[in-house]
């Protein structure tokens, strides 16, 4: 009978919860045990002295009745669980003897009746996935949740990240896509569309604009060059006159070009452009020469201070515009999600397309994965101690299983005195 009472103690790691239901499963082992003992006082009593009292075989009959509706229930229960009395009596302690095909039988049970896609699809259908997530994500709590926890996946993200292999990516990247095609081609036909649709012309007019003031602000200049390259033994009149003629006729030249869009001028630098972007497209020499002027530009130590340089810069812009909840990052991302989740709550096609792309995607999952998800039932019972197993089931179910043993108890008085009395009608006695 030791075994009816055997406590579950806290030191087993217990939480307050499984502490409160290991008390209610001891209270109801003792009461349940008292009425056995009960039954056992009272037919001892009513057996001795039924012969004074007749009617004190009732009682007795009872009682005896009572006993054995509680000793059998007892070890019916019992027997779930534990061996009763600690004797080895075949067919007992099933649950520990019996874990792993309990385990393999609980997770066929699961999938076949849980883990079905027409199951998880029926009831995604009647839970509204869409509107239920657009109405979180359209407040201002949501959104601010979404964007800490995107921050912290792109912290996360950082921290795995080695920075070497990062930079040898990108240095891939510039070399591939940047280094290793030719420059001249696409860069003649950019410039063709560009001269071709006459947008140069106002760098032309700037690069005269600037020429004008350049000569108007430097006369002495001008004279000067005039003096310096003319023979020694002219005098020095006849430099102020050639350099005042020259001065004047540089100015009325630019002057011309200025006020004229069709001036010779502007058509030699249009036709001049126009040849260097051809060339630029189909000239050998000329690709030979943006190949090797861009190989100067961009060398092997270059590529590899841009690839450094060009991470960095994003690695540290980003975690500064994540970490800080002012950032114009943060303030268009938590933006963009309040808008979409707004979008979910109103917009019944986008809602539909959202509900069905839900549920496709659980059918999927469930339909390829189930017999995994499952599984993890089987392997998480398979890999439980047999007694611990045992009483992580009794501490769960076992408060209710005393009824169990309490209604034999009563049943099995009822009965006892019901069969007594008819046998007593019938036969006499």
């Amino acid at each position: 009978m030791v075994t009816l009472n055997r406590p579950v103690s806290a030191s087993q790691g217990l939480g307050p919860t499984d502490e409160e239901r290991a008390a209610a499963l001891r209270r109801m082992k003792t009461l349940a045990l008292s009425l056995l003992v009960v039954m056992a006082v009272v037919f001892c009593v009513s057996f001795a002295l039924q012969g004074q009292y007749p009617w004190l075989q009732y009682v007795r009959a009872a009682s005896e009745g009572g006993m054995v509706g509680a000793l059998a229930d007892w070890f019916a229960v019992t027997a779930l669980f534990r061996h009763p009395l600690g004797l080895p009596i075949p067919h007992t302690a099933i649950i520990p003897t019996r874990k792993d095909a309990i385990g393999a039988s609980l997770s066929g049970f699961v999938r076949d009746n849980f883990l079905s896609s027409a199951v998880v699809r029926t009831k995604l259908e009647t839970v509204d996935v869409a509107r239920k997530a657009g109405t979180w994500l359209a407040s201002p709590a949501g959104a601010e949740r979404v964007a800490k926890e995107g921050a912290a996946v792109v912290h996360g993200a950082f921290t795995v990240l080695n920075d070497d292999d990062v930079q040898v990516v990108i240095e891939g990247m510039v070399r591939k896509h940047l280094l290793a095609p030719p420059w001249g081609p696409p860069l003649g036909r950019v410039a063709e569309q560009v001269f071709a649709a006459g947008h140069h012309h106002q760098l032309v007019d700037v690069l005269v604009d600037r020429a004008a003031d350049w000569v108007s602000a430097n006369y002495d200049t001008v004279s000067r060059v005039v003096t310096d390259r003319s023979p020694s033994w002219v005098p020095s009149f006849a430099n102020e006159l050639v350099g005042d003629k020259v001065y004047i006729e540089v100015s009325k030249f630019i002057a011309a070009v200025q006020s004229d869009p069709n001036h010779q001028v502007r058509q030699s630098i249009d036709a001049y452009l126009k040849d260097l972007a051809q060339d630029l497209q189909h000239e050998p020499t000329m690709i030979a020469r943006v190949e090797g002027m861009k190989a100067e530009l961009l060398g092997d130590p270059q590529v590899r201070n841009l690839a450094g340089r060009t991470w960095a810069t994003i690695k540290r812009v980003l975690l500064e515009a994540v970490s800080d909840p002012r950032s114009e990052l943060h303030q268009r991302f938590t933006g963009a999600v309040r808008d979409f989740g707004a979008r979910l709550v109103e917009d019944e096609e986008l809602a539909g397309k959202v509900n069905a792309w839900v549920a496709d995607a659980a059918s999927y999952v469930v339909g390829t994965y189930k017999d995994d998800i499952a599984g993890v039932i089987e392997d998480t019972v398979a890999r439980w101690d047999a007694e611990e197993t045992s009483e992580k089931i009794e501490l769960q179910v076992g408060k209710d299983l005393q009824f169990i043993r309490i209604n034999g108890t009563v049943v099995g008085a009822l009965a006892g005195v019901l069969i007594f009395a008819v046998a007593h009608a019938v036969f006499g006695g």
